[in-house]
């Protein structure tokens, strides 16, 4: 027989306490559809769901880990101490920025401004935290580390290159469905990230301002970020970025990821929704073939061009803005 349904008011995850307030009785804690992540707190049991054509395409990974980390955290909140918040990847979670594997199992960062005492619990790593330090705004009900802070404190444990990829997702201007830039979604500006770099006593000041030198409004995702790095190391010229590509008409031929103007030469960095959207694929057919026709070479690329060793991008690149140069 089914365990008796929960009070829809407990949410996902909830404090027994509460569970107890609103008639729950302890064995209902007890039963095997109540996961116990902290003591105190238990967190509704996910149902099996079908398996992803796609576990491991970086979009879907990407929704699984921010979903394993958030789940957590909201258990947690419900049990965590007056005047903590989280940082690390709960706050990045919480903003929709890019995660890295493994941190879905990780324990979960939380903080405390002194006088208070740092959080204690089992798959909990607390911590105090000044004031000047961070800090903090509300996403979803979870008290978190605003963007630029949370950013700034990852410079314990991200190299450069993944600080880069985390600023751009940060200070990036989303567009909406039909194309039109947001000004207001975006999380950051790059002063904002600057001024939390540049805190009297903030850990891993140089690595953050090595990576400021290096973040860019425009890229729309860490593999963008990741070309960009790639192309500029190997010494080739800086390209725009999110550019509105117009026919001699001004009319709208369509968006692109990468432009050098100059040679008329576009970079298009695609994921793998390009190949498994019928209706994506389509609409890319037809900017391409607008484009060719407005005199733009159009160079494709995906994650396989770009990471590795030795990139194929660069030679892809340079070959283009070679051959275009002489025309």
């Amino acid at each position: 027989m089914p365990p008796h349904p929960l009070p829809e008011s407990l949410g996902e995850g909830f404090a027994c306490a509460q569970a107890r307030c609103a008639g729950v009785s302890p064995r209902r804690l007890r039963a095997g559809d109540l996961e116990r992540p902290f003591r105190g707190a238990r967190l509704r049991r996910e149902p099996e769901t079908a398996a992803s054509d796609a576990p491991d395409e970086p979009l879907e990974l990407d929704r699984r880990i921010r979903r394993a980390i958030l789940r957590r955290a909201r258990a947690y909140a419900a049990v965590a101490p007056a005047g903590s918040f989280f940082i690390g990847p709960v706050a990045l979670a919480a903003h929709d920025l890019p995660l890295r594997t493994g941190w879905e199992g990780a324990a979960l960062t939380v903080a405390a401004y002194p006088p208070r005492h740092a959080p204690r619990a089992r798959g909990i790593h607390g911590t105090k935290v000044s004031p000047r330090m961070v800090r903090t705004c509300v996403v979803d009900g979870l008290r978190v580390a605003d963007p630029a802070t949370a950013w700034a404190l990852c410079a314990d444990h991200l190299d450069v290159d993944a600080l880069v990829v985390l600023g751009d997702a940060i200070v990036r201007i989303p567009r909406d469905d039909r194309g039109r830039p947001r000004p207001a979604q975006q999380k950051a500006t790059i002063e904002a990230l600057r001024a939390a770099a540049l805190v009297p006593w903030r850990r891993g000041r140089e690595r953050l301002l090595a990576a400021l030198e290096l973040i860019r409004v425009g890229s729309m995702s860490p593999l963008e970020t990741d070309f960009r790095l790639v192309t500029a190391r190997a010494g080739l010229p800086e390209p725009e970025l999110d550019v509105e590509i117009r026919d001699d008409a001004g009319r709208l031929i369509g968006i692109v990821d990468a432009v050098y103007r100059e040679q008329r030469v576009i970079v298009e960095v695609e994921g793998r929704h390009h190949a498994t959207s019928d209706r994506q694929w389509n609409r890319d057919l037809d900017k391409y073939a607008a484009l060719a026709a407005a005199g733009w070479e159009v160079i494709r690329v995906t994650s396989r061009h770009i990471r590795g060793e030795n990139p194929r991008v660069v030679a892809l690149v340079a070959e283009a803005l070679a051959r275009r140069a002489v025309r």
